[in-house]
C-alpha cells in the first residue's frame, strides 16, 4: 500500500479545523441570503404599491452586490488575507441589516434596495468561504473541505426562514422590520468563529511569486469554460425559479408562512447533500455529478409546470436545491483544476463575477416574466438552458477522452 506523505495529513487536518469554523459561519452568515430571498420581493411588493413588476428588483439589487463584490473581494484578501476580509465582511453585514430594517420603517424602496445591495456584497466574501476551505486541503481533500462548508448552509436553511417566521411581526404592522435586525445579529454572532481561522496569506506561502499565465489564456481553457457554463446554468436557474416563488404562492393563495417554509426546505435540499456530494464527486467523478444535478434542475421544472398546490411547490424546490448542489460544488470543484496557486485569488473572482453576473440578470427578470407570463412560463425556461450545459459537458468529456488516446 503505497504510504501517504505527512504533510497531507498536516494540510487535511488543518484544512478540516478551518472548514468547521467556516462551516458555522456560513450557517450564520449565509442565512443572510435566504432572509433576504424569503422576504425581501414581499417588502418591495409593500412598498411600491399597485405595481409588483418590480416587487423582485431589492432581491436582483443583492445579486447584483454578490456580483460587483466578487472582484473587490478577491483583491481585498489577496492584500490582507481571507480572515482580515471575512471579518470586515461580517461587520458590514451588521451594518446593512440594521439599515435594511430602517428603510422597512422609512417606507424608504430605495434605500432598501441599497441596504440589500449591502448585504449581497457580503455575500460575495461568504461565496469565498468554499473556496477558503480548499487552500489549505491537499488536491485530494478539496472537493470534500469544499462540500463541508457548504453544509453549514444546511444550518443556514433552517435558521433564515425560521428567523423571518419568528421576527416577521416583531414590530407590527411594520412587517419584516425585525427580520433584517435579526439578520444584522446572526451577522454579529458569526464574528464569533471568523478570527480563529488559520489560512496563510499568499505572499507568506510563495503563491505571490509564483508564475502566472494572462488571463486570457486561463479562461480560454476548455475546462474553465464549461465549468463556468455548468455553474451559471445551476446558480441562475435556480435563483430564478426560487425569486419568483414566494410571490408566485402567494398569488396562488397560499399563506407567507407557506412561502417561507418552502425557501427553508428548498435552501436545506441546496446544502444538506453536502455532507457526502463530495464522497460523490470523488467517487463518480465531478462531470457525472455536475450532470445529475442539471438534470435535477429539470425534474424541478417538470413538477412546478404540473400543478400550483403546496406540494407542487414544495417538491419542486427541493428538487431545485439538489440539482444546485450537485451542479454548482461540482462545477466549483471543476473550477479548482484550472488554475495554479499564484493565479487563484484572480481567477476565483472572475469566475463569480460571471456567475453572479448571470444570477443577477435572471433575479431582475425573474420578478417580470412571473407578472407578465405567469409560473409556468418561468420554469419553461429551464429546459433550453439545461439542455446546452449538458451538451458542453459532453463536448468537454469527449474532448479529453480523446486527448488521453493521442
Amino acid at each position: 500500500m503505497t504510504a501517504i506523505p505527512a504533510d497531507d495529513f498536516i494540510d487535511d487536518r488543518l484544512a478540516r479545523r478551518n472548514a468547521i469554523l467556516l462551516a458555522c459561519a456560513q450557517a450564520l452568515g449565509g442565512a443572510s441570503a435566504s432572509i433576504v430571498i424569503a422576504t425581501a420581493s414581499l417588502v418591495g411588493a409593500g412598498l411600491l404599491g399597485a405595481d409588483k413588476s418590480l416587487a423582485t428588483l431589492p432581491v436582483s439589487f443583492f445579486v447584483l452586490g454578490t456580483a460587483f463584490g466578487t472582484l473587490p473581494a478577491g483583491a481585498i484578501m489577496h492584500r490582507f488575507g481571507r480572515r482580515a476580509g471575512f471579518v470586515g465582511a461580517s461587520l458590514l453585514g451588521v451594518g446593512s441589516g440594521v439599515t435594511s430594517a430602517y428603510a422597512i420603517f422609512a417606507s424608504n424602496f430605495a434605500l432598501f434596495c441599497l441596504a440589500v445591495a449591502a448585504s449581497g456584497v457580503v455575500g460575495a466574501f461568504v461565496q469565498q468561504y468554499r473556496f477558503a476551505a480548499a487552500d489549505t486541503a491537499s488536491d485530494g481533500y478539496k472537493p470534500k473541505a469544499i462540500s463541508f462548508v457548504l453544509a453549514g448552509g444546511m444550518l443556514a436553511g433552517i435558521v433564515g426562514p425560521q428567523t423571518v417566521i419568528w421576527t416577521a411581526d416583531l414590530f407590527s404592522p411594520v412587517m419584516f422590520a425585525g427580520t433584517y435586525v435579526g439578520q444584522a445579529v446572526l451577522s454579529l454572532i458569526s464574528l464569533a468563529f471568523l478570527p480563529f481561522l488559520q489560512i496563510p496569506r499568499p505572499k507568506h506561502t510563495g503563491e505571490a511569486r509564483g508564475e502566472r499565465r494572462p488571463l486570457l489564456q486561463i479562461l480560454a481553457q476548455q475546462r474553465f469554460i464549461v465549468a463556468a457554463a455548468c455553474a451559471v446554468t445551476s446558480y441562475a436557474l435556480m435563483n430564478l425559479v426560487m425569486t419568483a416563488t414566494p410571490l408566485a404562492m402567494i398569488g396562488c393563495g397560499h399563506s407567507r408562512t407557506d412561502a417561507a417554509l418552502a425557501i427553508q426546505w428548498h435552501v436545506l435540499a441546496m446544502f444538506a447533500p453536502s455532507f457526502f456530494t463530495g464522497h460523490l464527486i470523488a467517487r463518480f467523478g465531478r462531470e457525472r455529478i455536475v450532470a445529475v444535478g442539471l438534470a435535477l434542475l429539470a425534474g424541478c421544472a417538470v413538477v412546478a409546470i404540473s400543478g400550483v398546490e403546496v406540494a407542487h411547490f414544495w417538491v419542486a424546490l427541493v428538487l431545485l436545491g439538489l440539482g444546485w448542489n450537485f451542479g454548482f460544488i461540482g462545477a466549483t470543484a471543476m473550477l479548482t483544476g484550472v488554475y495554479r496557486p499564484a493565479e487563484r485569488n484572480q481567477v476565483q473572482a472572475v469566475n463569480d463575477f460571471i456567475v453572479f453576473g448571470f444570477v443577477a440578470a435572471a433575479s431582475f427578470s425573474s420578478g417580470a416574466l412571473l407578472d407578465a407570463f405567469g409560473w409556468a412560463t418561468v420554469n419553461w425556461l429551464v429546459f433550453p438552458f439545461t439542455l446546452l450545459s449538458l451538451v458542453l459537458l459532453g463536448w468537454l468529456v469527449i474532448s479529453e477522452r480523446q486527448r488521453e488516446l493521442t
